[in-house]
C-alpha cells in the first residue's frame, strides 16, 4: 500500500477520473492527492478526518476534498452491507491552465475556495440523480455533469470539513509517520493511550512528537484524541438509545463520567444529556 502522497489511478489522456467504490471500508489510510475529490455517499456511514477536524459522514452526503488535503475515511464497524461511494477527481488545470478563469465560469469560483478546507453538503434529489447518472455516462456527459455539480454544490448550505490546513505537502516519510499515528489512534481510541505510547508509534521522543503533531494539525494530540472519542460518543448517543451515558463514556475511551461530561461540553458546547434530549426532540 502506498504512503503519502497518493496517486489516483488515471487512464492515459483522461482529464476527469470517475471512480466507484463498493467496499465494507473505504480507503482507510491517511493520504492526499493533487486532484480535487467530489464524492457522493450512496450507502454507508463513518468518520472522516480532514486536516485538523473529525467529521461524520452518512448516506446522502456530498464530500468535497481540495487538492493535497490530507484525509482518511473510517467506516463504521457495525455495518452489515458494503459502503458505496461515487467520485469524480480533477484538478483546476485538468481542462487547460486557464479554463476555470473564463468569465463564463466566474460563478463557480467559490467552489474552489470552499474546497481548500473541504466541505460537506446534504445532497438534494437533483445532485443524487446527477451522481447516479455518472455510472453509465460517456466522457463528454461526465464533463458536463461535473460543471452541473459544481454549480449545484455552491448553491446549497455547506459545512466545512477542516479549519486548519498544513500548507506543505507531506513527504513520504512524514506521510508514513502521520498515517501510523492516525491508524493507531483510530483503532485504539477506546483504550488508554499514553504519550509514551503514541510517541513510540511515531518513532519520536515525547517532546518532539508533541511539537510535530501540533504543527501539522494546529492542536495537541490529546485534543485530537478526545475529539475522536466524543464523535464516537455522539454517534452512540444517537444510535444506541438503550445505552446509559456512563456506558457510552466507557465505550468511547473515557474511564470516568465526569471527565467525559467535561470534554463533551467543551467540544459539543452542551452536555451529553442535553445532546440526547435535543436529538430525541
Amino acid at each position: 500500500m502506498k504512503v503519502l502522497p497518493f496517486q489516483i489511478p488515471k487512464p492515459e489522456n483522461d482529464a476527469l477520473v470517475f471512480q466507484e467504490d463498493i467496499e465494507f471500508s473505504f480507503y482507510n489510510k491517511l493520504h492526499q492527492h493533487k486532484e480535487i475529490q467530489i464524492s457522493f455517499i450512496v450507502k454507508g456511514e463513518g468518520t472522516l478526518i480532514v486536516g485538523d477536524r473529525i467529521n461524520n459522514y452518512e448516506a446522502g452526503n456530498v464530500l468535497v476534498l481540495g487538492s493535497n488535503l490530507p484525509h482518511v475515511f473510517k467506516s463504521s464497524e457495525n455495518l452489515k452491507e458494503k459502503s458505496h461511494m461515487i467520485t469524480l477527481f480533477f484538478t483546476e488545470d485538468s481542462f487547460g491552465n486557464d479554463f476555470f478563469d473564463l468569465q463564463e465560469l466566474n460563478e463557480i469560483n467559490r467552489f474552489f475556495e470552499q474546497a481548500k478546507h473541504g466541505f460537506k453538503i446534504i445532497s438534494d434529489k437533483n445532485i443524487s440523480t446527477l451522481f447516479l447518472m455518472l455510472k453509465t455516462a460517456s466522457k463528454l456527459e461526465r464533463f458536463i455533469t461535473l460543471l452541473q455539480l459544481l454549480k449545484q454544490t455552491i448553491s446549497l448550505k455547506y459545512e466545512s470539513l477542516s479549519s486548519f490546513v498544513y500548507e506543505k505537502k507531506y513527504t513520504a516519510v512524514e506521510g508514513k509517520r502521520m498515517r501510523a499515528v492516525f491508524e493507531f489512534t483510530m483503532n485504539n481510541f477506546t483504550e488508554e493511550i499514553t504519550l509514551d505510547g503514541i510517541a513510540s508509534v511515531a518513532s519520536m521522543t515525547k517532546n518532539a512528537f508533541c511539537k510535530y503533531f501540533k504543527k501539522r494539525t494546529n492542536k495537541s494530540y490529546f485534543r485530537f484524541l478526545n475529539e475522536l472519542r466524543i464523535e464516537n460518543a455522539s454517534k452512540l448517543i444517537v444510535s444506541n438509545t438503550d445505552f446509559t451515558l456512563a456506558e457510552i463514556a466507557y465505550n468511547s475511551g473515557f474511564k470516568n463520567i465526569s471527565n467525559f461530561n467535561r470534554h463533551f461540553k467543551s467540544i459539543k458546547k452542551m452536555s451529553p444529556s442535553n445532546y440526547r434530549k435535543n436529538y430525541n426532540s
